[in-house]
């Protein structure tokens, strides 16, 4: 349904995907020669590392890598882009050593806390807890993405089953308006329609609207959703961050108004709901702000993310 928005998204994920499919971007760095400049930023494998910095790091300590819980659709997203998940889609090799958290929030305590920690979580929810890594030289931010640069990014989608109740209508509609567009950027992530049509706010909404799914998307959702009920102080939200896959599965059996899901919807899943892209967001892998490491290739992140390397002196030297 409302494929006008369709058209919009394929567009704007296009240079992301074409990147994200060509591994490592042909990334230029090398292992060129350590500068003497103690200021000065070096490139060496791919990763550029301040020398005084690096000095009082010790890299030869393992990783601590942090991944999300099956059914989270940022480890889904993360894992294909990477390939960490098999091309055939039925393997996924994240490093069975790695920690793993239920939440953005875990992710983010969890290497904030730890000099050796590693992990990714949504830009959108980035803060000054940790540092985000650039991947193939092109950083973790909204005007990378949108350039086609940072090769990292996924939908934010929102789904439902069968035909939506009005005040449930009333919101979907409103989301994918300039106004619903907007309330998206300010959130911190960015909208799929850039020339959407102004809202027009009707009469007597009133009533509650279910939501469940993604921990990615929920904050998107409560903003979203404040800008509704301040318009209609009578509608209520009830929204749960459960998971994508909990989700998509809230939308099909109806116990949900609407799902979220931080990934994309499946041709499977796709046959038994109504979705759309509601807006676009990259995923930022992120270490401790006292790690050198400024900026990894794609093809380190997936090695990284397998256990095929685990010391930093192997991204680092």
């Amino acid at each position: 349904m409302k494929l006008k928005y369709a058209s919009k998204w394929i567009m704007a994920l296009s240079a992301t995907a074409l990147l994200a499919a060509c591994g490592d971007g042909g990334s230029d760095t090398g292992s060129g020669d350590t500068g003497t400049d103690d200021t000065d930023t070096t490139e060496t494998g791919g990763a550029a590392t301040d020398d005084a910095a690096t000095s009082d790091f010790d890299t030869s300590t393992t990783m601590n890598v942090v991944v999300r819980e099956d059914g989270s659709g940022t480890r889904d997203a993360f894992n294909e882009i990477t390939g960490v998940l098999s091309e055939d889609g039925d393997t996924d090799n994240t490093y069975q050593a790695a920690t793993i958290q239920n939440g953005t929030n875990g992710v983010i305590t969890t290497v904030a806390g730890d000099t050796n920690g590693i992990g990714y979580i949504s830009i959108g929810s980035m803060s000054d807890q940790v540092k985000g890594v650039n991947v193939d030289g092109a950083a973790p931010t909204d005007e990378e993405i949108v350039d086609g640069n940072y090769g990292i990014s996924r939908p934010f989608n929102m789904a439902y089953g069968e035909d939506l109740s009005p005040v449930a209508q009333e919101f979907w509609d409103f989301i994918f308006s300039a106004e619903g567009q907007d309330v998206v950027e300010e959130a911190g992530y960015i909208k799929v329609d850039q020339d959407a049509a102004a809202y027009e706010e009707a009469e007597g909404i009133e009533g509650t609207i279910s939501l469940a799914g993604s921990t990615s998307v929920a904050p998107v959702a409560e903003a979203l959703s404040e800008a509704f009920s301040a318009m209609y102080p009578d509608v209520n939200f009830d929204i749960s961050a459960t998971g994508s896959s909990a989700g998509v599965t809230a939308a099909q059996d109806g116990t949900a108004d609407i799902g979220m899901a931080s990934r994309e919807i499946t041709d499977d899943e796709g046959a038994t709901i109504s979705h759309e892209a509601i807006a676009l967001d990259g995923i930022a892998v992120v270490v401790n702000p006292e790690n050198p490491l400024e900026d990894l290739t794609l093809d380190q992140v997936q090695q990284i993310f397998t256990g095929e390397v685990t010391t930093w002196e192997d991204v680092m030297n």
